[in-house]
């Protein structure tokens, strides 16, 4: 019998695997948001998979009555399947069956929108696919007889399949090396942009947290921006960057990444590396938590997990719980025994706490923040305004020769770059001392 692979529907039956760290809700999330109907939902027990088709051959035959009594068109598994364990369940049930990372890639595909997004999505399909190629010719293994090297070949062994399969690894392999060269200019274009804005003293804060936390909603919040926001499951993918105005500190970047989620394929991490490296060089995390979730802590350990495999996990980190509006409970600022910030309850969507978040993230971020008092002539209008839009300004005098005295609450490196720039700077008429 030689199996070709089915065609791909839309009606799926899912198969959940009952373990203490997955979610059937989750789980059905994930096939909505590939926009797939799901049909039928099984849960299936088991303490180690089956080496060929992963749930038994008792089971198997139980879902083959299944997805034919509601019509499913594919099987969708909330596990990792091997090659061959996909290619056995196809034959057995005659129906298209994808694993979980061939399901979560599926979206990616769908959601990736820049041309950065795509070319890293591409590459991981590709890293995913090339362990599967075989799979998609072994209906031609009954082509037996002829190397397919031309005629008069003395080997023999050859099938046209095999000959077919591996013009398809020829061509996959020269596909990802152009794709990892491409992914290099964009590493190498980021890397510029860093090492730019590091010149210029911006400070990198980045968003993290699990898909729907609602990082995206907190982003248009604070940078007043337009990222498309939705109640489903990596609603957004491509990277994105803003300017935000932060008291004291002036100028930082805001970075937006994709969502975190359980078991995030391997693939996807390292193909998506020129993007999380924003997160692994940001001056802060702001890893963001769905506070009503039930799942909360084991969403922030699955976060924690992919900021550690990124080698992020030296970042300084701020928690911020996200939708307080679902709950009772205040905006605030939660702080440790030294008075520093540790967690930020907000609402992204109604904007309760963002002034506690910025507060936060500022106080995060300074850098021997000190309180003085400077002088500056009437010729020095340029350097007020500077000032004013920092934010660093507590107070202003003007004294009848025009001359202003201005109260600020500034780092200590900013105002002596200040001095450097403009040699001719008064004289802060009060000492500086440590807030």
């Amino acid at each position: 019998m030689f199996f070709e692979r089915p065609q791909v529907g839309t009606q799926a039956l899912l198969v959940h695997l009952v373990q203490d760290d997955s979610s059937a809700e989750e789980f059905t999330e994930l096939v909505l948001s590939a926009g797939l109907v799901p049909a039928a939902c099984i849960h299936v027990k088991r303490r180690s998979a089956h080496p060929k088709t992963f749930v038994g051959s008792g089971k198997l035959q139980e879902l083959l009555l299944l997805a034919e009594s509601v019509e499913a068109e594919l099987v969708i598994f909330d596990q990792d399947l091997t090659a061959t364990q996909e290619r056995n369940i196809e034959s057995a049930l005659s129906r298209r069956v994808i694993g979980r990372t061939g399901l979560i890639l599926d979206i990616f595909g769908q959601r990736a929108r820049t041309h950065e997004g795509q070319l890293q999505v591409e590459l991981a399909q590709l890293q995913h696919m090339s362990t599967r190629l075989v799979r998609g010719w072994t209906h031609l293994d009954r082509q037996r007889g002829g190397s397919g090297r031309g005629q008069g070949s003395s080997m023999g062994i050859q099938g046209t399949g095999e000959t077919q399969l591996e013009s398809d690894q020829r061509m996959l392999r020269a596909r990802v090396k152009l794709l990892n060269q491409q992914l290099a200019k964009v590493k190498k274009q980021r890397q510029q942009n860093r090492r730019a804005r590091v010149k210029a003293d911006i400070r990198s804060v980045s968003l993290v947290g699990y898909t729907n936390a609602g990082k995206s909603t907190l982003f248009n919040r604070l940078c007043d921006a337009h990222v498309h926001a939705a109640d489903q499951l990596f609603a957004t993918l491509d990277p994105t960057l803003r300017q935000l105005e932060l008291p004291v500190i002036g100028k930082a970047i805001l970075t937006d990444t994709v969502g975190f989620i359980r078991s995030l394929p391997h693939g996807l991490v390292n193909a998506f590396r020129a993007t999380l490296e924003e997160v692994v060089k940001a001056d802060l995390l702001l890893h963001v938590v769905d506070a009503v979730s039930a799942e909360r802590d084991n969403q922030m350990h699955e976060v924690n997990g992919v900021l550690e495999e990124i080698e992020a996990q030296t970042v300084p980190q701020l928690l911020v719980f996200n939708k307080i509006d679902l709950m009772d409970e205040a905006p605030r600022i939660d702080r440790d025994h030294n008075g520093m910030p540790v967690r930020v309850w907000v609402s992204s969507l109604t904007g309760a706490g963002i002034d506690n978040l910025i507060q936060a993230i500022s106080e995060l971020l300074g850098q021997q923040v000190i309180e003085t008092t400077l002088q500056l002539g009437p010729d020095e209008g340029q350097l007020r305004a500077e000032l004013f839009a920092l934010g660093a300004v507590l107070g202003e005098e003007t004294l009848e020769d025009g001359t202003m005295n201005l109260q600020l609450k500034i780092e200590l490196h900013r105002l002596q770059r200040l001095g450097k720039r403009l040699p001719g700077l008064s004289t802060p008429l009060a000492e500086s001392a440590a807030e």
